[in-house]
């Protein structure tokens, strides 16, 4: 996929966030959304609502994370281009993250003891999301969460199953794609997994010829 421009980007920064805002996926100001430019980086502004963003008060920032334009950046730009570095390793396309504090998954979290916080329950949940490894506990805008995410980001790459999100324990998830629309998608069909295993919490996964046969058929990372 080509790269956005700087000016698209900031359009889809502001479309997307109103998106999710409507849909009951952020509330408040609550949540942030960030583009990897090959000049730097575009970020949702620190205590800001998604729904209601300007395309010229997003924050710029150079590639060293330095403010350059715009409102004051999100505190996660830290956890964000952490993101970026241990993700385009793998996938050199990775252009955009989305963090929200989703319900669903926020509540799977709560009561979360396995490494990973949703087993393969349905189909499209392995092919489109795929792994979802658990962060402890950290404080918003921690630097030693975005250390956390970044090694396992890279573990899960090391053992051929490169992610697409995280989920950080009481807090939400993280996930990101080559475009803001694409991030949005993954994001969708991750909360919706997680509202399924709410409601029926006995799920057993799927079985290990069934994964096979995702992974030969799709390409599933799983």
């Amino acid at each position: 996929m080509t790269a956005l421009n700087e000016s698209q980007a900031r359009d889809e920064i502001c479309r997307v966030g109103r998106s999710l805002f409507e849909r009951g996926y952020v509330h408040a100001t609550a949540g942030n959304i960030s583009v990897r430019l090959d000049d730097g980086f575009l970020i949702t502004p620190t205590d800001a609502c998604l729904g209601f963003l300007d395309p010229a008060r997003l924050a710029k920032l150079d590639l060293q994370g330095q403010q350059i334009s715009g409102d004051k950046g999100s505190k996660t730009i830290a956890l964000h281009r952490q993101i970026y570095a241990a993700a385009c390793e793998h996938d050199a396309h990775t252009r955009c993250v989305i963090h929200t504090h989703s319900t669903h998954c926020v509540a799977l979290s709560l009561n979360a003891t396995g490494p990973e916080l949703l087993t393969p329950i349905t189909p499209y949940f392995v092919m489109k999301v795929g792994h979802v490894p658990l962060v402890p506990y950290h404080r918003p805008g921690s630097e030693d969460a975005a250390q956390d995410v970044a090694r396992l980001i890279r573990r899960y790459a090391a053992q051929s199953t490169p992610i697409r999100a995280l989920m950080l324990t009481r807090l939400g998830p993280n996930v990101w794609h080559d475009s803001p629309a694409a991030a949005m998608a993954t994001l969708e069909e991750l909360e919706e997994t997680a509202r399924l295993m709410l409601l029926q919490p006995h799920t057993p996964a799927l079985p290990s010829a069934a994964l096979d046969e995702l992974r030969q058929s799709f390409g599933a990372r799983w």
